[in-house]
C-alpha cells in the first residue's frame, strides 16, 4: 500500500511539457506559483524545461528600478601589495557574508 503522503507521479511526454511551458509563459505567475497551481515541483519544472533545450529562461517583466551593483574593480594584487582581501557584505536581518582571502 502506498505511503498516504506521497502523490503519484504524473509522467508527461515533450509535447505536454512543452505546452505546459507555453501556458507558463502566458501567465503572469512567477515559476513557484504556477508550479504550486500545476501540482509540478519547481526542481522538475526547471529540469524538464532544460531537458526540453528549446525554452529559454523564463521570461518575467524587468524592473525599472535602478541597479545596486557596485563595481569595486579589479580585487588582484600588484606586486610587492598583500593579497590578503576581506569582503564583508550585510545581507540584512542579521545575516552578514564575510569572505577571506590570504
Amino acid at each position: 500500500m502506498p505511503h498516504p503522503t506521497l502523490t503519484a507521479r504524473k509522467h508527461r511526454s515533450p509535447a505536454q511539457w512543452a505546452e505546459l511551458f507555453a501556458r507558463f509563459e502566458k501567465s503572469s505567475l512567477t515559476v513557484s506559483a504556477f508550479c504550486a497551481r500545476e501540482s509540478i515541483s519547481v526542481a522538475n519544472f526547471y529540469r524538464q524545461r532544460g531537458l526540453l533545450g528549446a525554452c529559454a529562461p523564463a521570461k518575467r517583466p524587468v524592473s525599472r528600478e535602478p541597479s545596486k551593483f557596485v563595481d569595486l574593480g579589479a580585487i588582484n594584487g600588484g606586486v610587492g601589495e598583500s593579497s590578503r582581501l576581506e569582503l564583508k557584505i550585510d545581507l540584512g536581518e542579521g545575516l552578514i557574508l564575510h569572505l577571506v582571502r590570504g
